[in-house]
């Protein structure tokens, strides 16, 4: 009997798919920039209901946090939580059969 070895993609729509490309892109170009006002919207009005609907409980779950917590002292503080964040989304585009995303999203937060 064979058995395959490969991971299949979760069943996300078309439409699941291109919301995360542009986020993705979005989050990407925020990062570099380090515009981290952008950086905390996106977290709660784009990524959290994305990942709702994805059924993506720990990004839905990391962003919720960061937006619910009292805000962090100083910049640096504040970016490392949003790095892990991005980390999650990384793992999220490796699993939804988007390599070439997450590698970018790799390369920008750990430039």
């Amino acid at each position: 009997m064979l058995h395959c070895n490969m991971t299949t993609a979760p069943p996300w729509s078309d439409s699941l798919l291109l919301a995360l490309e542009d986020l993705a892109a979005e989050v990407l170009q925020a990062r570099r920039k380090l515009d981290l006002p952008h950086l905390a919207t996106l977290c709660y009005c784009e990524i959290r209901p994305w990942a709702r609907c994805a059924d993506e409980r720990h990004l839905a779950e990391l962003s919720w946090a960061l937006c619910t917590q009292g805000l962090p002292l100083d910049k640096a503080a504040f970016l490392s939580q949003i790095d892990l964040l991005i980390e999650e989304l990384e793992h999220t585009c490796e699993r939804a059969g988007l390599p070439d995303v997450a590698g970018s999203l790799r390369y920008a937060r750990l430039r």
